[in-house]
């Protein structure tokens, strides 16, 4: 576990897919370190359900935000919900993916990714970050993906969504330095969540073992912390994406990601037979 200074960083944050995976882990160590939360997701029930844990483990307050994110309005709302709020830091974690061949997935899916792994960020960025300017502390925290910025097949859409926040953040990381907030981009590698066998993913049968989900978000604070710009969680992980040459790592991804989409769709077939 990571803890961070809440004189900095607090006293509130906002996590966006606060309600399961990393997120709720993001939520989890800031609660621990005294920061009160504004947690964002759709199922309000469970976002309740983990604020309430977090009071009684850390006794910090929170607020809950059931919304959207890929809807109109729905940085209004959020907006609403901490208007009142000292926020020291974002964490802007939601973000989806679809693996599949790009043109055997409907255009409006792909738009929908879109909206929430690129506006959905821009949103909240461009507004938080005002006001954390303005304070003269803080910080912003973007939650990429490891390989975005190299594309990963079966995943073209998405891993251009997640290059975008690679960019962005990288270079917010220089501009919001002089105004006192530090911008940091998360690159997980892939991680002990639900999500690795929601993507089709046989954990067991992975060259590497997915992180612990405690020590991927250790380390995106502990990036944050020291404002480094990006940080791909895990050392083996790291020296991968070091040392690897480019086409190795496309040409892997696409075997891996090409399984997993042949093991999800004839897992639906059996659904369906």
């Amino acid at each position: 576990m990571r803890r961070i200074d809440k004189d900095r960083f607090g006293p509130w944050a906002i996590v966006t897919g606060a309600s399961s995976g990393i997120g709720k882990e993001f939520a989890r160590q800031l609660a621990a370190s005294g920061i009160h939360l504004v947690l964002v997701a759709r199922r309000l029930s469970v976002l309740e359900e983990v604020g309430r844990d977090f009071v009684n483990q850390y006794g910090v307050q929170y607020r809950t935000v059931g919304v959207d994110l890929t809807e109109d309005g729905f940085l209004e709302k959020i907006d609403r919900a901490t208007h009142d709020l000292d926020v020291g830091l974002l964490v802007s974690n939601a973000g989806a993916g679809n693996p599949g061949e790009f043109l055997g997935i409907e255009r409006d899916e792909l738009l929908r990714i879109v909206r929430l792994n690129v506006i959905s960020h821009l949103h909240l960025t461009h507004h938080y970050g005002r006001k954390l300017a303005q304070r003269g502390r803080g910080g912003v925290l973007l939650v990429s993906a490891m390989g975005a910025s190299e594309g990963i097949p079966y995943m073209a859409n998405d891993s251009g969504t997640k290059a975008y926040l690679v960019s962005l953040g990288t270079a917010l990381n220089y501009e919001l330095r002089k105004s006192g907030v530090n911008v940091s981009v998360l690159l997980p590698a892939p991680t002990d969540t639900p999500v690795i066998a929601e993507l089709g993913f046989d954990p067991s049968s992975m060259p590497l073992k997915p992180m612990p989900v405690e020590q991927c978000v250790a380390e995106g604070l502990g990036a944050l912390n020291a404002n480094r710009p990006t940080h791909i969680s895990g050392r083996l992980y790291r020296m991968m994406m070091t040392f690897v040459p480019r086409s190795l790592l496309i040409n892997f991804n696409g075997r891996m990601l090409h399984q997993a989409v042949t093991r999800k769709q004839a897992g639906v077939l059996l659904d369906h037979g």
